[in-house]
């Protein structure tokens, strides 16, 4: 289907990328230029991590600053995108019978509106976004992106955020530039040809890809939203990485597009 909605991953680094210009967030703001106008967007971030799965159902979702010790000027960026209750009940029936608790506490979290603050600068798009299971196996996370991939054919753009490597410990702080660790530039190549072979089973299951996986994965939080966009994508449909780098050796920047791809 020609106007499907993409599915998008993307590697959301640095709170202070909201404020920053950069390769990065050009590259945001580019795919925001070209990919198809979405009537409403589904956010799947990897820091509304929890012991459930719940949907936010509010009408003006508030902007989270879940970090510490950054400029205040970062705690003043507010993302006022409205909510979308009719889409949260879409999600439910989508994913039912699993239960889909309405949450009206949460809103959008920096995993969220960092990255949409240049894709969609404005704000004008409703914005809903998704928990992710902490206690359920990658296999799961996967599936529900399966179940919500009807929502591409009705103008919703389903959008994961996290890192595809996210080794925190490892991380050259103060040295973004610093060349990728061996391992990192490793699984980011093997998990882009696995993508790109629709060999979606081999990262489901990505501790059996063996050390360079565990060291760029010690958590599973940024790793699973891309199972959720991997998950809506279709057959035949075509991949790109949109945007693309390493930072500070331990961070993966990488975007994944599923679908709406040029050829």
């Amino acid at each position: 289907m020609a106007d499907r909605l993409p599915a998008i991953f993307f590697g959301h680094g640095n709170p202070l990328y909201a404020l920053a210009r950069n390769d990065y967030t050009e590259a945001w703001r580019r795919l925001g230029e070209e990919i198809p106008r979405p009537k409403a967007i589904l956010a799947i971030s990897a820091h509304w991590y929890g012991r459930e799965t719940a949907v936010t159902v509010s009408l003006a979702p508030r902007t989270i600053h879940d970090f510490g010790g950054f400029p205040q000027e970062l705690y003043r960026v507010q993302y006022k995108a409205p909510g979308d209750p009719v889409l949260a009940r879409r999600v439910q029936e989508c994913l039912a019978p699993l239960r889909v608790k309405p949450d009206d506490t949460w809103g959008l979290d920096h995993g969220t509106w960092s990255v949409l603050c240049h894709v969609y600068p404005k704000a004008d798009i409703p914005v809903v976004q998704l928990s992710i299971d902490a206690t359920r196996a990658p296999r799961f996370h996967f599936e529900i992106g399966r179940a919500l991939a009807p929502l591409r054919d009705e103008d919703i753009l389903i959008l994961g955020s996290g890192n595809l490597i996210h080794n925190l410990r490892a991380y050259a702080w103060g040295q973004p530039l610093r060349e990728p660790y061996d391992w990192a530039a490793r699984f980011e190549s093997r998990a882009k040809e696995l993508m790109l072979a629709g060999d979606y089973a081999a990262l489901i299951d990505y501790e059996a890809l063996g050390p360079d996986a565990m060291l760029s994965i010690p958590t599973p939080d940024h790793y699973l939203p891309l199972l959720y966009v991997l998950g809506a994508g279709q057959p035949g449909e075509g991949i790109r990485f949109p945007v693309a780098g390493i930072e500070g050796g331990s961070v993966s920047m990488l975007a994944v597009q599923v679908g709406n791809v040029r050829r």
